[in-house]
């Protein structure tokens, strides 16, 4: 082979707490508000994508988890015009014209609600970056691909703007806060489901812009002012209104997909039981130690402090008893619970539920974004 040149990449995962559902542009993937997320750590869940670049290849391809896909989609298009034109207007190297074979896995099930499409074209924004030495805010081009993959091109508490030119090309994302700025945030990802889910995120936003009043009185009246609550909580890191924002904002996300006709319904049984184990937990504590927000699938994302950590798996393990030798995943071990006795106030509130209703568990913290590193995926 004459020439190959490589890049490989590993892109986070990112939760929002203040959430988009709508899009005003379609094709561009502009969304009808702004919204803020946080980026979680690529050492439990992230996308990895190598990209090879040589004069030899005679076309794109592309392989998802071992599987090969196709390029031609239009989100795919997007994101790979819009990097070898600026690629192009630099004189980089290797040369952009030349044909692509791009690697990409998960390690995370995909489209089940973790937010596997933000990670994965977040990760081959960032390779194709790296791969021809671009520097600057290329979220915008993330965008093209999944609107939330913009986010997942930074670290920590991230911001996306709307923006309001018609191009889109101001509809950006922007940090916040590193995810240095508040250390002890952590969050415990409740694995209800890992398979894919019903109805996906375009289309049932989709029929919500088109059917949901509740929809058009969030964009206008609720947004603008939460967002800014929300912010200005996490600058003062007061986590009690943070988990409160939150859990009002993932309860009025869902309320639109009912509000949807014919309605949505991305959660479940068990993702209303943690609802409820959550309000408990808080109301025995006087104050909100613990959030939830739910995505478009039954699978919950909790927020806490560092220190409530181990109490929270605790209840967790008590309300929903497992078998599994590696039910609690991620960067705390099962042993963790277990160096907690729960108040017999608390326990009393706990009715176990049948052994299996919550899969697993994976603890982690805020992290960095998008990561160059040197251990390439097998090409082809």
């Amino acid at each position: 082979m004459a020439s190959l040149y490589l890049s490989t990449c590993r892109a986070p995962v990112n939760i929002a707490v203040i959430k988009y559902w709508g899009k005003e542009d379609e094709r561009l993937i502009i969304p009808t508000n702004d919204s803020l997320s946080l980026t979680l750590s690529i050492d439990d869940l992230c996308a990895t994508t190598t990209i090879a670049a040589s004069p030899d290849f005679s076309k794109d391809r592309l392989w998802l988890n071992g599987k090969e896909e196709s390029t031609s989609t239009e989100r795919i298009q997007n994101c790979l015009r819009a990097i070898r034109e600026a690629a192009a207007s630099r004189s980089s190297s290797p040369n952009p014209e030349w044909k692509l074979k791009i690697i990409s896995e998960n390690n995370f099930p995909t489209a089940a609600g973790l937010a596997s499409s933000a990670a994965g074209y977040a990760c081959l924004v960032a390779s194709l970056k790296n791969l021809y030495g671009l520097e600057g805010n290329y979220s915008s081009v993330a965008r093209k691909g999944s609107g939330s993959a913009c986010r997942s091109m930074f670290g920590g508490f991230v911001r996306w703007h709307k923006g309001i030119q018609p191009d889109g090309e101001d509809s950006i994302a922007v940090q916040v806060a590193p995810s240095s700025f508040w250390p002890e945030i952590r969050v415990i990802i409740c694995v209800v489901n890992d398979v894919k889910k019903d109805t996906g995120s375009t289309s049932g936003m989709q029929r919500s812009v088109e059917t949901s009043e509740l929809l058009k009185y969030r964009i206008a009246e609720v947004v603008p002012r939460r967002i800014e609550f929300m912010a200005k909580a996490i600058a003062e890191k007061d986590f009690d209104t943070f988990a409160r924002i939150t859990m009002q904002d993932s309860n009025q996300f869902h309320a639109i997909c009912q509000d949807t006709y014919p309605p949505i319904r991305y959660m479940n049984q068990t993702s209303w039981d943690i609802v409820s184990m959550v309000h408990k937990y808080n109301s025995k504590h006087g104050s909100n130690k613990l959030a939830y927000t739910f995505d478009a699938g039954p699978n919950a994302f909790l927020f806490c402090l560092e220190e409530n950590v181990p109490e929270i798996v605790e209840v967790l393990r008590t309300q929903f008893p497992s078998d599994s030798t590696d039910f609690i995943r991620g960067m705390y071990s099962d042993d963790i619970a277990r160096k907690t006795n729960l108040s017999s106030a608390l326990a009393c509130e706990l009715t176990p539920l049948p052994p299996g209703s919550l899969k697993y568990v994976i603890t982690t913290r805020a992290g960095e974004g998008p990561t160059p590193i040197q251990e390439h995926l097998t090409i082809e």
